[in-house]
Parts: structure tokens; C-alpha cells; sequence
């Protein structure tokens, strides 16, 4: 693949499907996302354990990150994360941060700010109160609730952690570091999520 970007995709899962636990559901959306043409997975981080985000709203997640090389433009990137989703039954009627059979999040690709610096710090710095009422009405680059999630930061700190936030410079160590003593509460590597040919 010529002229090839590096992107991160966060993947979580919380609810079973029929014969399939969350973390054989991230393995096999590896798999695919391994398949989709112009994407080859790089590197793959443990998979987590992580608790529901609110705290008590559902079942634990199994979270990871995988780093990518594409050929694809972000939005045909997203289009083609969205439509792993959709293979697994995603549903997005149940609102933000509801539980799933599968997420797929693009963290970043490149030094890509999307769609201007402006609206990427209005969208990190949303107050807590609209960060789950409010829906961004285009793609935000890098994911604006990135420095928020330990369960994004832990395991990305696993495969990429010299990896800086073009925005705002801060390395992965760095944001996990700020979120405090007790960031990692709760969650618990549960092994490898390799997929064959990767190390």
C-alpha cells in the first residue's frame, strides 16, 4: 500500500452474542478489520477488563487497541470500522456510552486534527453534563474523549506509548498519568488478542 497512514481504533464490547463472549467478538472483529482491503493491523494490545462507564450501567467491557497502516481516507476509514459494527448487530438507538455488542473508535490517524483545532478543543474541553447528551455532527480528530479514558490510554500505552496528541502535545503516559492514582481501578489485562502473523 502506497502512501500509508498510521491509525489507532479502539475496540470494546460488553454484551454477548449468541455463542460469543465480548472478547471472542474483539478477536473476531480484528479479523475482519485485518480483511478489509487498503488496512493491515501493525500491533495489538492485551485485551482489557474494564468496568461500564458510568459506573454500574452495564456489564464489564473487554477493551483494546490496535494500531493500524491504511491507505484510506479518515471517513472511509470510519465507514469501514462502522460497518464491522454493524456485522455484530450494533445498535445505536440506546443513546452515548450505552452498552454494545461491539464499539470500534477512530482515536487518530496521523497528526490529523479534524476539523480544525477550534472545534476539537471546544469538543475536549464539553462540560461533563453534555459529553452524553451531545453528538458531534462530523468527525473529530483525534476522538476528543481520548485523555478521559484509561481504557483507551492503558492498553494504548501497551503498543504506542511515545505516541503525542497533536493538539495538545501530551504524550499517552502523560494523559494516563493525569487522570490520577486511581485511573486503572478495576481494570485487568486478561491476555493476548494476536491475530496469525503478529507478533
Amino acid at each position: 500500500m502506497a502512501d500509508l497512514s498510521f491509525g489507532i481504533v479502539a475496540l470494546g464490547a460488553n454484551l454477548p452474542l449468541p455463542a460469543q463472549d465480548p472478547v471472542t467478538t474483539l478477536r473476531k472483529a480484528l479479523t475482519m478489520l485485518q480483511d478489509v482491503p487498503q488496512i493491515s493491523i501493525a500491533a495489538i494490545s492485551r485485551i482489557w477488563r474494564t468496568p461500564a462507564m458510568p459506573a454500574g450501567s452495564g456489564p464489564d467491557y473487554a477493551n483494546a487497541v490496535a494500531l493500524i497502516q491504511t491507505g484510506l481516507t479518515a471517513p472511509d476509514l470510519l465507514a469501514a470500522l462502522h460497518g464491522i459494527e454493524a456485522r455484530h448487530g450494533r445498535d445505536r438507538s440506546g443513546g452515548r456510552w450505552s452498552a454494545r455488542a461491539l464499539d470500534l473508535d477512530l482515536i487518530a490517524l496521523d497528526d490529523l486534527i479534524l476539523p480544525d483545532a477550534d472545534h476539537l478543543r471546544a469538543w475536549i474541553d464539553l462540560p461533563a453534563d453534555r459529553q452524553q447528551t451531545d453528538t458531534p455532527d462530523r468527525l473529530l480528530l483525534p476522538h476528543p474523549r481520548l485523555q478521559d479514558r484509561a481504557f483507551v490510554l492503558a492498553p494504548l500505552a501497551e503498543v504506542a506509548p511515545g505516541w503525542c496528541h497533536p493538539l495538545t502535545g501530551r504524550s499517552v503516559a502523560q494523559m494516563l498519568d493525569a487522570l490520577g492514582p486511581r485511573a486503572l481501578d478495576g481494570m485487568t489485562p486478561m491476555g493476548g488478542a494476536h491475530l496469525p502473523g503478529l507478533a
